[in-house]
């Protein structure tokens, strides 16, 4: 009995349809499986957030996202932090008590709410309504503010206002101070946001 005869042209062209599926079929599964793998924002809004403040220079704030939040890093010049002391009668919470487990960790529960006193972390989101407050660190009478105003900040939704602490004032729609977040120096110019040497 003789073998067939085998069509090598056909079989050629079978071979090149059959390695141009597959390699079709992998360039579609490669999207598709890495799909799967979370991106880098999504690793990102859980994790702790490194953060360089070299650069930061007295009076000045710096803006850095964790978990989805901002946190503002500010560097207070020391008249900022000579004018906590007379916003202390001022404020709802001035040592920090109220819902400590949530907005302020235990290294944070003094007059300057830091680890550092020129260095305050907090998450920029205001405790009434989650609106942003801005930044009105100059210290004196202007619009919407006190004529004795020590400088901090103003939520321009409802009129909330914090010194320079995130400490809230009396008689304002927010009823908390701003959170401190969890954080760390891993050196006099890096801070680790997130994370802390309890956590």
């Amino acid at each position: 009995m003789t073998k067939p005869e085998v069509d090598q042209g056909r079989r050629t062209w079978v071979a090149i349809a059959c390695g141009a599926g597959a390699v079709g079929g992998v360039a579609a599964a490669v999207p598709f499986v890495s799909t799967f793998t979370p991106s880098e924002r999504a690793k990102a809004a859980g994790a702790a957030v490194e953060a360089d403040i070299s650069a930061l220079k007295p009076g000045e704030k710096m803006t850095v996202e964790w978990r989805g939040k901002p946190v503002w890093i500010v560097k207070r010049t020391p008249e900022q932090l000579a004018g906590l002391k007379k916003t202390d009668a001022q404020v709802v919470d001035p040592n920090s008590q109220r819902k400590p487990a949530e907005l302020t960790p235990e290294y944070a529960r003094n007059e300057h709410r830091s680890i550092k006193e020129d260095i305050l972390v907090v998450v920029g989101i205001c405790s009434h309504l989650g609106c942003s407050p801005s930044d009105k660190f100059q210290a004196g009478a202007q619009p919407s503010l006190p004529d004795d105003w020590q400088g901090g900040f103003l939520c321009p939704c409802h009129g909330s206002t914090f010194d320079m602490a995130g400490r809230v004032f009396k008689n304002k729609p927010a009823p908390d101070n701003l959170e401190v977040p969890p954080h760390m120096y891993l050196s006099d110019t890096k801070l680790l946001i997130g994370e802390d040497k309890k956590a």
